[in-house]
């Protein structure tokens, strides 16, 4: 074990699966519960209605993998690859990701409540219609990413920088521009006016002229 490695966190797992190739692999309908994926190949692996549970997957590829309707519930990301992965209306309630790759990676629907991506590289990734309530994004990077109708109420965004990220149809009455950057942000007319109501500054209609002045 490195240094480093004792900052990592750790989950009580009761099996483990170490240097194994399941790429490709379906696993529609399975449940893993306690699991520790350790130097895992699951490249391209796919599934429906997939749960895991509780599981620890360190130093694993799960490059290009696909999961519709499947849970990752309370589980631990520890120096994984997520290249070009796809995830469409999956829960992710209460996991963290730590040291992970992302890429072009893309989640669809679904709710990731209680997320932990702390300082994450999350640059050119793509998040539509997810739920994100009180998720932990604290001093990721999510520069030219394409984040779409997602709920950020009660997420925690300080240092969070959305350099050039789309950010159209997003609830941003919590950010505070004090603390996140979003310099070059696309963002339509409704979210401007939160954006300007969030620096103090009242907006109102604009006075009409009065004709005979």
């Amino acid at each position: 074990m490195t240094d480093d490695d004792r900052d990592l966190p750790t989950e009580l797992t009761d099996a483990e699966v170490v240097a194994e190739r399941w790429d490709g692999a379906d696993l529609s309908g399975r449940t893993f519960q306690r699991v520790s994926f350790l130097d895992v190949d699951l490249t391209e692996t796919a599934g429906t209605g997939v749960t895991f549970e509780h599981c620890t997957f360190r130093d694993c590829d799960l490059n290009a993998v696909r999961f519709t309707d499947s849970a990752f519930v309370n589980c631990t990301f520890i120096r994984s690859s997520l290249f070009g992965a796809r995830l469409e209306g999956c829960k992710l309630v209460g996991t963290q990701f730590e040291r992970c790759r992302f890429g072009a990676f893309e989640a669809v629907g679904g709710s990731w409540r209680f997320v932990r991506m702390p300082a994450a590289d999350l640059r050119k990734t793509t998040f539509r219609r997810v739920d994100l309530r009180e998720a932990d994004l604290s001093g990721a990077k999510l520069g030219g990413a394409t984040l779409h109708h997602l709920d950020l109420l009660g997420a925690e965004l300080h240092h969070t920088d959305f350099t050039g990220a789309d950010l159209r149809g997003s609830d941003l009455s919590t950010f505070d521009l004090r603390t996140t950057t979003v310099r070059r942000a696309i963002v339509d007319l409704d979210q401007a006016v939160a954006l300007v109501r969030s620096l103090g500054i009242d907006v109102r209609e604009e006075v009409p002229l009065d004709p005979a002045l």
